[in-house]
């Protein structure tokens, strides 16, 4: 594959779409993507993704393509930053030595598949291997919230690579149905999942550590200490 297809360069912003500048020996105008995307390049190698992808953006590498979405809503936006925030504040009580973190941070969870998870926590040997890019360590819990555009890789395809992966908890926090999709590693490589629409979601892999479902939508309604203490009480 010509190496002009896989510069960066070829990326760049036009108003409300992405522009997909054109390629040798493809159309004479560039593409204007509007409204909610999920882009595919493929014939990349890792080493390319690893080269070339920006920081600042989220880009994924699965199997030969890079994945890029769609910029996100500021309900996602506050649905990941009061997750990640919740988890650290219980973490530091209850689970010491566990990590949090959130997308563009990479985690290399299959030896050919990147994902940027909205929210991840690691376990304690991680620290060992923070210095790394992607990391090279499986999240205990994984927590994506859904977009227009990424809805239905967050629920399909994510499920199926988190579980190849040993990922023991996935959860989907899915936006345009305003419930909370729960994934657990039973056996082998499978996940069973369930969706809860309204009261409690408890992790398995962190006990003591649950969320309730009418907190997410459709802005997360607690604030950090508030939601604690909440959980506390509950599992009291």
């Amino acid at each position: 594959m010509p190496r002009e297809k896989r510069e960066w360069s070829h990326v760049g912003w036009d108003g409300p779409g992405l522009e997909v500048a054109p390629t040798p020996g493809g159309p004479a105008k560039p593409t204007i993507y509007r409204g909610p995307y999920l882009l595919r390049l493929q014939g990349w190698t890792l080493e390319d993704y690893l080269r070339l992808a920006p920081e600042n953006a989220f880009v994924e590498f699965v199997r030969g393509e890079v994945l890029m979405a769609s910029l996100v809503t500021a309900m996602h936006q506050d649905v990941v930053l009061f997750l990640s925030a919740l988890l650290r504040a219980w973490l530091q009580h209850n689970q010491q030595g566990m990590r949090v973190l959130t997308g563009p941070a990479t985690v290399q969870i299959l030896p050919d598949v990147v994902r940027e998870p909205d929210v991840f926590v690691l376990p304690p040997e991680a620290e060992a291997v923070l210095d790394q890019v992607p990391l090279p360590v499986v999240p205990r819990l994984v927590i994506e919230v859904t977009s227009p555009s990424t809805r239905t890789v967050d629920l399909v395809e994510k499920p199926l690579d988190d579980a190849q992966a040993g990922v023991p908890e996935y959860w989907v926090v899915d936006m345009q149905e305003q419930a909370v999709v729960q994934h657990l590693l039973e056996q082998g490589t499978r996940y069973t999942a369930r969706r809860v629409a309204r009261g409690w979601v408890a992790s398995r892999v962190l006990p003591g550590f649950r969320v309730k479902v009418e907190w997410l939508f459709p802005r997360p309604a607690l604030r950090v200490q508030a939601a604690l203490q909440a959980m506390e009480k509950s599992s009291a």
